[in-house]
């Protein structure tokens, strides 16, 4: 497997050769350092450490310095560990998006919008109970029966509830990756990706 952590810039379109038009995300895919190399005889399983975006000195403690220390670089704001990964990178070397090809297959993880306290129509896409008519009382989105009143006079665990929604890690795969700017750092895949602009992602493959 081989990864890097990038950073969502955006979306755009993206026309083909024969006028097909595809939707696309553009990442900021590194350029990241690579902090730690772990090894099974080391810490029990084969792993790289990767280091993106530089953090400021003043919000760096001294256990961080000296860890960025042995890497000859400075201290990362987002860390991430890549197992059993086939990159062979050295410690302090650097991984650009020319670790991609375009056309190839990527799964791409980030951390959804959060939405805030939604009811049940927002969040689990119930229809509402019965027709709106006279005598209901706000019920168009209402959950509806919560419980068995014959069984165990409770409301069960897993029940679908009104409550906060999204700031989930969320893993979209088998997207496309359609172009690559080596200049820029930037990687064009296909579909959309999860998460707010500026958000931190994960491009493996």
């Amino acid at each position: 497997m081989k990864g890097i952590i990038g950073k969502k810039i955006g979306m755009t379109s993206i026309f083909s050769q024969d006028g097909k038009q595809t939707a696309c995300t553009i990442i900021e895919a590194g350029p990241c350092v690579v902090t730690q190399v772990k090894t099974i005889d080391t810490d029990g399983y084969n792993a790289l450490q990767l280091g993106f975006g530089d953090k400021k000195e003043k919000q760096t403690i001294a256990a961080e310095k000296n860890h960025y220390a042995k890497s000859n670089t400075p201290a990362k704001k987002f860390v991430r560990e890549f197992r059993d990964t086939s990159m062979q990178q050295a410690l302090g070397e650097s991984i650009t998006v020319e670790i991609f090809a375009e056309g190839e297959i990527v799964d791409v993880v980030g951390t959804s919008k959060g939405k805030g306290f939604q009811g049940v129509v927002k969040r689990h896409g119930f229809h509402g109970v019965g027709g709106q008519s006279h005598g209901q009382h706000d019920r168009q989105r209402a959950p509806g029966s919560l419980g068995n009143s014959s069984d165990a006079s409770r409301v069960m665990k897993g029940m679908r509830m009104a409550g906060r929604m999204g700031g989930d890690r969320v893993k979209v795969k088998g997207l496309k990756v359609i172009k690559i700017f080596t200049d820029k750092n930037y990687i064009l895949v296909s579909g959309n990706v999860p998460g707010h602009i500026g958000s931190i992602v994960y491009i493996q493959k």
